[in-house]
């Protein structure tokens, strides 16, 4: 007979593990395989380890079998048992054989790690469609998320470009919660919306006196960013005046109120947005080539929404629970007409439009679906027509085509990279292809490389 090995021993190892003899029945049985498996040692030990565990392995392949007929260990082994509660739990394995004085088979003993949490990462990972409020699951977004952590822990000044409607603030506040300055403020202005004088003492402060109606001090953005991060939005549209100014602080690291006399330090960390092309700015002579590598020591471009339409159903399902909650209503969610013509609209407007597109069908819809009558009209009817694409409401396989389109086109007919966006392997893509009968198949630089 098998003596069990000391509880106290395995009690030490952060893994499950259990011996049993030749009979099959469990001598030993540590606190972490209680933990894992809901089975307390008293219930465990003298019982055969089959039934204990109910593992997926147990009736025809299990591996504490296989080692001890084969003599081989088995290492890392992913399989399933079954707790109390009929919850599956994954788990790896690893099994060896115990051997007396002589060399014979007495026994075996298991150790299995627990891969619930590892499975649950793995999970996130692969289904994430959110980051920081930033609702995306399509390639070029998940591109924009692996790097943002990155960006985040560095203190260098960010440069956001996109086209109005993409969520630049959105990405900007992102880089600032996960950076180590979250715990200070997120100060944002836009700087289009202002003329110099205001903006100037918007940015910087100004001191009682500085003007007719300065009766008091007022802390400018740079103050109330202070160990904080600043946000200057549509930086692309400042005057060269104040590019200057902005130039100084960035190069100095201070600043002057308005009507002050002694510069302020500024511990800021500086991210700008523009739905400009800043380089094209510069090379024309309307923004300061210095302030430009200033600003543009990390860059991101977001995609336009024409660009990721794999993303808009998920973007609408959000937005309609949004409302839901905001509006108290219920609406279920969307036709497939209009979701067809959601797919196929080109929105010039992004994101925002998108949401704008969906709060309007909200007023109109009373409940149930979001019907064609309730999108606003140039996405209904025969007005519609002249902004989609040609065709009616889509199929889903028109809906793949489109998609599958978008995807060449972004890799210029590399079929190779499309399929690799798409998640698909090249030769499901050529079927694809080959099935919906798509003219880019065929287009000059199409390739496979």
């Amino acid at each position: 007979m098998l003596a069990a090995v000391p509880s106290d021993l395995l009690d030490h190892v952060p893994d499950g593990v259990f011996v049993v003899d030749a009979e099959w029945r469990v001598t030993s049985f540590n606190q972490a395989a209680e933990r894992i498996t809901g089975i307390k040692r008293a219930e465990a030990l003298g019982r055969r380890c089959c039934d204990v565990f109910r593992a997926s392995i147990c009736e025809n392949a299990c591996a504490l079998k296989q080692t001890l007929s084969t003599g081989r260990p088995v290492v890392n082994k992913v399989v399933y048992i079954i707790d109390p509660r009929g919850q599956k739990i994954p788990i790896s394995i690893s099994t060896a054989a115990l051997k007396d004085a002589h060399g014979k088979v007495v026994g075996g003993v298991e150790s299995f790690r627990d891969l619930r949490v590892v499975e649950e990462l793995q999970r996130q990972l692969q289904e994430q469609d959110s980051f920081s409020d930033i609702i995306g699951r399509s390639v070029l977004m998940r591109q924009v998320f692996e790097i943002l952590p990155q960006i985040a822990v560095s203190d260098s000044s960010v440069l956001i470009e996109g086209a109005s409607g993409t969520g630049k603030e959105l990405f900007a506040r992102a880089v600032h919660n996960l950076s180590g300055r979250h715990a200070r403020r997120f100060v944002a202005i836009n700087c289009g919306a202002l003329p110099d004088n205001l903006l100037e003492s918007e940015l910087f402060g100004y001191k009682a006196g500085a003007f007719t109606d300065a009766r008091r001090d007022k802390p400018g953005r740079f103050a109330l960013a202070e160990g904080g991060t600043l946000f200057l939005d549509e930086i692309g549209d400042i005057s060269p005046a104040m590019q200057a100014r902005l130039l100084r602080v960035l190069q100095e690291r201070v600043y002057e109120p308005l009507g002050g006399v002694e510069s302020v330090p500024a511990d800021v960390r500086l991210l700008a947005a523009t739905n400009k092309c800043l380089r094209q700015l510069v090379e024309k002579g309307s923004f300061r080539e210095d302030l430009f590598y200033r600003i543009h020591v990390i860059r991101i471009e977001l995609p336009s929404l024409r660009d990721r339409r794999e993303d808009i159903p998920l973007l609408t399902e959000h937005f309609i629970a949004r409302l839901n909650r905001l509006k108290g209503k219920d609406i279920a969610g969307v036709s497939d007409e209009v979701l067809a013509r959601l797919m196929e609209y080109d929105f010039p407007g992004n994101v925002r439009e998108l949401e704008n597109v969906l709060e309007h069908a909200f007023i109109l819809c009373r409940g149930g679906l979001i019907e064609p009558a309730h999108l606003p009209p140039p996405l209904r009817g025969d007005a519609a027509r002249a902004l989609f694409r040609p065709g009616k409401a889509m199929s889903l396989e028109a809906m793949e085509k489109l998609v599958i389109a978008d995807a060449l086109r972004r890799h210029r007919g590399n079929r190779k990279q499309a399929a690799q966006e798409l998640g698909i392997n090249p030769s499901t893509l050529f079927r694809k292809l080959k099935h919906l009968r798509l003219a880019e198949a065929r287009s000059a630089g199409d390739t496979l490389t």
